[in-house]
């Protein structure tokens, strides 16, 4: 099928690469349908992109890229609505705001989104009793920055 995107104009998407949202994304309920797309020459960053909002194009990334300490537990409740997937079926993003400049970007450590890999399932969980904020800041801050030369 055809969609248009955000970050790519027109592309083609299969139905494989479709990823369902049962009861959409916090701020975004009726978003049901979201496809992930990659960003050209770079690994790390992808969009999480609406089928049905051309405009809607979250930029996500694996938060263990940028805190190799991150964990949590999700609630059977979660695990059930996913459909149950072993440890190696999971995938956790994290959604990424990206600031100019480019080392005040942020991710949102409070709300994974987590997908099942063997059923396109996802759903981003709001992790209320831990430490993790909805800020954090993902690249080291240069030396010099708050110094006046």
């Amino acid at each position: 099928m055809k969609i248009s995107t955000k970050y790519h104009g027109e592309i083609e998407v299969t139905p494989e690469a479709l990823l369902t949202f049962e009861h959409g994304i916090p701020g975004f309920l009726e978003e049901k349908q979201f496809t992930l797309l990659p960003l050209p020459d770079n690994n790390e960053f992808q969009i999480l992109q609406s089928l049905e909002t051309p405009e809607l194009g979250f930029v996500v990334a694996s938060p263990f890229v940028f805190f190799q300490d991150y964990d949590f537990t999700l609630d059977t409740a979660t695990v059930d609505q996913l459909g149950s997937p072993s440890e190696k079926e999971v995938e956790v993003l994290s959604i990424l705001t990206i600031k100019e400049p480019l080392h005040e970007s942020t991710a949102n450590l409070q709300g994974p989104i987590i997908i099942n890999l063997a059923n396109n399932k996802a759903k981003q969980v709001i992790l209320n009793n831990s430490d993790y904020q909805t800020k954090h800041t993902i690249f080291a801050q240069p030396e010099h920055a708050g110094q006046k030369g």
